[in-house]
């Protein structure tokens, strides 16, 4: 009998979520039905993926669809990523499976993806590829800003795509 109900409970928890249930917006409820914060720092991309701008102890700056902060890496150029091997281990880029979104106080025509190496695809605000940062443990944590590792800066960064002063 289980064989049989679990696969029913999960239409009916998806249908709430699509239909916005519990009060939650449509973009809300897309944005709370991607990957959990913990997978998309493992390295598995998000089908669902979206920038919007959350607040945060250094301001507003670009966050994931869970207020995890995005990170630029000045190393990077002309929108292509150069952190792979140990750095993509402390810096995970964020990888989608799909066009990313713009959530709230995010540009849409700041958001495009670009290719890695190994053929994933990894959303990018502005011409900056965007990384979480393996010491960040909670929505609002930052502490990868204003950082110098793998031969360059870390900086979170701001709706018009620029590093964040904070």
């Amino acid at each position: 009998m289980r064989k049989f109900l679990a696969p029913l409970m999960g239409t009916v928890a998806a249908s709430l979520v699509i239909a916005g249930g519990g009060g939650h917006s449509t973009e809300s409820a897309a944005m709370a039905a991607s990957s959990t914060p913990d997978e998309t720092l493992s390295g598995m991309p998000d089908p669902n993926a979206a920038v919007r701008v959350g607040d945060t102890g250094i301001g507003k700056i670009i966050v994931d669809a869970h207020g995890r902060t995005l990170y630029l890496f000045e190393k990077d150029t002309g929108g292509k990523s150069t952190c792979y091997g140990e750095c993509a281990k402390e810096w995970p880029p964020y990888l989608t499976t799909e066009a990313p979104r713009a959530g709230e106080g995010a540009k849409a025509d700041l958001i495009s993806t670009t290719t890695r190496d190994d053929g994933s695809k990894q959303v990018v605000y502005g011409k900056w590829p965007l990384y979480y940062y393996h010491d960040d443990k909670k929505a609002g944590d930052t502490t990868g800003h204003d950082k110098e590792e793998f031969g360059a800066e870390w900086y979170a960064l701001t709706a018009a795509g620029m590093k964040a002063s904070g």
